[in-house]
């Protein structure tokens, strides 16, 4: 789920990526045009209802593509991302448009 939140302070847009509780984790980090692909760089916070969730504050008016990745080796997609594009893995990557 993404939850975007327009600053008036600054020109970002505030991100708040959420994973449901129905995906199965011990980790999850968050993995996208945002932090160069890095599979370690954002680590998504666990809530005790089992739900994963991080904001990041992003550049406003781009498209950005972005998975999570669970456990270290599944991948998902966000189904409420606001666009969809193959990637070169033979599936698609979650784009959020901000």
């Amino acid at each position: 789920m993404l939850k975007k939140e327009y600053l008036k302070s600054r020109p970002v847009c505030k991100v708040t990526f959420t994973l449901p509780e129905a995906i199965q984790a011990e980790t999850v980090h968050l993995v996208g045009d945002f932090n160069a692909w890095s599979e370690t760089a954002t680590p998504m916070r666990k809530f005790k209802d089992g739900r994963f969730s991080v904001a990041l504050d992003l550049e406003k008016e781009r498209a950005y593509q972005f998975r999570y990745l669970v456990n270290g080796e599944e991948w998902h997609n966000d189904w409420n991302a606001d666009q969809y594009h193959t990637n070169p893995f033979g599936g698609d990557n979650s784009v959020v448009v901000t």
